[in-house]
C-alpha cells in the first residue's frame, strides 16, 4: 500500500525532498529545485528519478503543495527554478508579477473523479449522491485549482453540496477519505492512482472541468539551464509516459 506516502504529504503544506536512488552529488549548480502541484507528487517523483538517473550528480529537490500556495511562496520571493501548477490561474500570478522565464507550457491534463473506500459503502454513483443526509464529502478549497474545478463541476451539475472539511491541496482531500473520516472527496483521477485504498467514481459533468497543467522555468532560477533541462525531461516521451501512468492526460 502507498497509504503512508500520502499521509506523509499531508503532514506539512509543501514537503521539500530530494529524490533518487543511492546518494547523489549535490553539488553547487546541479540541484534543480522543483515546486509542483500536490497532485504531481507520484509523476514528478517518478520524473525527478528518471531525471537523475540521466544526468549523475544531479539532484533534484520537489516541494508538493497547492498551486496557489506554491505561487505566493514563488512570489514572496522562495527561491526555485521551475513551477508546476495544476490550473492556469496560479501560473499567470507568477508570470504576471515577472517571475516566469518565457511562456508557461502545458504538459498534462487531468480530471476529476469521486474518491470513495474500497466497496463504496455510502453506494455513490454521482454527484448528486453526495448531497444525501449523513453523506460527508471532502473538497479543496476554492481558492486552489482542485476546489475551482470542483466548483465548475458540481455548478455543472445542479448540485448544491456542503463539505464537511475544505482542504489546501488536493491529497488533503484524499487523505479524509483514506482515513475513513468522509464519505467521498472530489480529487483528480491520479490521486485515485496513488493508494489502494480508495476506487474512483467517474461522473459526466467532470469533462466541464478539465485543468490544464503548466510549467514554467522561472526568472530568478539559481539553476536555469537545470531547469530547462528539467522541463524539457517533463515534456519527453519518457516524462509523458511517467505522467500517463500517474493518471494524468497527455496535452
Amino acid at each position: 500500500m502507498r497509504v503512508r506516502g500520502i499521509l506523509a504529504g499531508v503532514v506539512a503544506s509543501a514537503v521539500l525532498a530530494g529524490c533518487g536512488g543511492g546518494n547523489p552529488v549535490d553539488a553547487p549548480g546541479e540541484t534543480v529545485t522543483v515546486f509542483a502541484a500536490a497532485s504531481l507528487t507520484d509523476a514528478f517523483t517518478t520524473i525527478a528519478r528518471d531525471f537523475e538517473a540521466d544526468r549523475p550528480g544531479a539532484r533534484v529537490r520537489l516541494t508538493f503543495a497547492g498551486s496557489s500556495a506554491l505561487a505566493t511562496q514563488i512570489n514572496q520571493g522562495a527561491p526555485a527554478d521551475v513551477f508546476a501548477s495544476a490550473a492556469p490561474a496560479p501560473m499567470r500570478t507568477v508570470t504576471d508579477a515577472g517571475h516566469g522565464d518565457g511562456a508557461p507550457v502545458v504538459f498534462a491534463h487531468n480530471q476529476l473523479v469521486i474518491a470513495v473506500p474500497k466497496g463504496n459503502p455510502a453506494g455513490v454513483t454521482g454527484l448528486a449522491d453526495l448531497t444525501r443526509p449523513g453523506t460527508k464529502v471532502a473538497l479543496c478549497a476554492e481558492q486552489v485549482p482542485c476546489g475551482a474545478a470542483a466548483r465548475t463541476a458540481l455548478d455543472a451539475a445542479g448540485v448544491a453540496l456542503t463539505p464537511v472539511t475544505l482542504e489546501q491541496d488536493v491529497r488533503g482531500a484524499l487523505s479524509k477519505v483514506v482515513l475513513g473520516e468522509v464519505d467521498a472527496a472530489l480529487v483528480y483521477r491520479s490521486d485515485v492512482r496513488s493508494t489502494d485504498d480508495v476506487r474512483g467514481v467517474e461522473f459526466p459533468e467532470s469533462a466541464r472541468a478539465v485543468n490544464d497543467y503548466p510549467i514554467v522555468v522561472l526568472a530568478d532560477a539559481p539553476n536555469r539551464s537545470g531547469a530547462r533541462a528539467f522541463v524539457d525531461h517533463v515534456r519527453s516521451e519518457r516524462g509523458r509516459a511517467a505522467l500517463t501512468a500517474a493518471g494524468l492526460q497527455a496535452p
